[in-house]
């Protein structure tokens, strides 16, 4: 029986390449590989070169042996799971053509970058939340904009944080600390004041990671 353990250790070119053709042998054989398959397959220069690659990606928790069994390596599960995430990082990517001028026409070049959102969804630590009111509008964060936000309870000056105020009133403001033990929750809006309030009432529930509006 395989035994997960806790091993994060990065694979060699050559520990991914034997890893990958053991999954993809599986796949489309319905079995797995023998010794002398997975050196024929990759070329290797011998069986010895095999057990090795096999036994350090054994002892890094990425395939399972069996001793008794012909056939006995098999991926485990730590190989699968971090083939989904893969798979679901790069469904969450998308690429970036170039720059557009939102003033004076630019030339436009196409890049090689992309974006990827996988960086906020899918983690426990995300949330999003819909913006109600205009505070913080010179931000350019407007009513009915969806903001992801960051968990924690900890805020550096300057940041933009949802803050919940007496227990009771969340708002999205930058936050300040200023002397005597004071918070200050800054809008973003000539129109309004800023909200003074002891440190013992403020609670912080997250920090803005991203602004998502819809046309």
């Amino acid at each position: 029986m395989f035994a997960y353990n806790n091993v994060n250790m990065a694979l060699t070119r050559r520990q991914k390449d034997v890893l990958d053709f053991i999954a993809g042998y599986q796949v489309e054989n319905g079995y797995n590989p023998s010794y002398e398959e997975i050196a024929k397959g990759l070329k290797l220069s011998s069986i010895a070169t095999v057990h090795k690659h096999i036994s350090a990606l054994a002892k890094k928790n990425y395939l399972s042996r069996n001793a008794n069994q012909s056939r006995s390596v098999e991926v485990a599960p730590r190989y699968v799971q971090e083939q989904s995430r893969n798979k679901f990082s790069a469904s969450l990517e998308v690429p970036v053509y170039g720059s557009i001028a939102a003033g004076q026409p630019i030339q436009a070049f196409e890049t090689n970058e992309s974006v990827t959102f996988a960086d906020f969804v899918g983690r426990k630590e995300t949330y999003a939340l819909r913006v109600r009111g205009n505070s913080m509008v010179e931000d350019h964060i407007c009513d009915g904009d969806m903001i992801l936000v960051e968990r924690t309870s900890d805020a550096s000056d300057g940041q933009i944080v949802v803050a919940l105020v007496d227990g009771t009133e969340s708002t999205l403001k930058r936050f300040y600390r200023e002397p005597g033990n004071m918070i200050r929750l800054q809008p973003a809006n000539e129109a309004m004041s800023p909200i003074r309030v002891p440190a013992s009432q403020v609670a912080i529930n997250g920090r803005l990671l991203a602004v998502l509006r819809k046309y």
